[in-house]
């Protein structure tokens, strides 16, 4: 899949999927992984996510109708992936059908509705996200995928 393929599949599924676009088009790092997984696995997960998020007072553009969206597609299986900003502001998780050209539905992970940055904190520790950084500092979706089959 290429970036211009991507930029447009991105049509207006979420209200996150316009910021993932201008992000792609200013050049953000962009990976889709292989192996399906039914929608309603990741439903539930994003769902959790949604309601932590809400109760530490964030909101995250697409999140609720990802979640919605995942709901409805039940067993059907997609792919995942995902897309960042240039400076690593802004990160997207995007969920694509079984042969990734369509894409589905497409959640914010961290954007411009984000609390300011401690100086050394990314933005996944600042937000109380987990322990240590999925996403870490300096590193694209493409380094990450690498990362994580390090680890």
């Amino acid at each position: 899949m290429t970036r211009d393929d991507l930029i447009a599949m991105l049509r207006e599924q979420t209200s996150a999927c316009g910021p993932a676009r201008d992000a792609l088009r200013a050049g953000g790092d962009f990976v889709v992984w292989e192996g399906p997984v039914p929608a309603n696995r990741h439903a539930g997960v994003f769902r959790l996510r949604m309601r932590s998020a809400l109760r530490r007072g964030h909101t995250i553009d697409g999140l609720a109708e990802s979640v919605d969206i995942l709901k409805g597609a039940g067993e059907e299986l997609l792919r995942t992936g995902c897309t960042d900003a240039v400076d690593k502001s802004s990160v997207f998780t995007i969920f694509l059908n079984s042969t990734a050209t369509v894409v589905v539905a497409l959640p914010a992970a961290a954007g411009a509705d984000s609390p300011p940055l401690e100086p050394g904190r990314d933005r996944w520790n600042q937000r109380g996200m987990v322990n240590r950084p999925f996403w870490p500092s300096g590193q694209g979706c493409w380094n990450q995928l690498v990362t994580r089959a390090l680890e």
